[in-house]
């Protein structure tokens, strides 16, 4: 009996490990932009500060060059999230639909990766196959 006890105790902790960043707030800070082609050749790259805020239900992205500044708010549709190192391993997905400075909605998946410590986002909006957006994390941290 001990021994089952200690073996739920240990996949109960596992499972809270796991999820040890999902549905909480967090900031993601980049500095430079790459456009992908839909077979994911890299066909240019952007020097450009952006910050994604992702929370619960909704996130907000800024993205800054040395021309402007725009904007994008999302609603958080759906998720999957497993990271069994919190910030470093592991791996998300959001379907969001996003609402840019020209006011049209697009659905957008964004997947975010971590892997051997570092953290890149993957944004691929419907209808846009041939111009997927990567950014790779400068910053990557959980706010209040």
């Amino acid at each position: 009996m001990k021994t089952i006890a200690i073996i739920l105790s240990l996949l109960i902790a596992a499972s809270a490990a796991s999820y040890a960043q999902c549905g909480k707030k967090f900031v993601i800070s980049t500095s430079k932009t790459e456009h992908l082609d839909a077979s994911g050749n890299l066909t240019r790259t952007d020097d450009e500060k952006a910050v994604v805020v992702i929370g619960k239900t909704e996130l907000n992205i800024t993205v800054t060059n040395a021309n402007d500044e725009h904007k994008m708010t999302g609603a958080i549709k759906s998720d999957t999230c497993n990271w069994p190192v919190a910030y470093k391993e592991g791996k998300t997905v959001f379907k969001v639909v996003i609402s840019g400075d020209n006011g049209l909605d697009r659905n957008v998946t964004i997947t975010i990766i971590g892997k051997d410590g570092k953290v890149t986002l993957l944004f691929e909006a419907e209808g846009e196959e041939g111009d997927r957006i990567r950014v790779t994390a400068d910053k990557f941290e959980e706010v209040a």
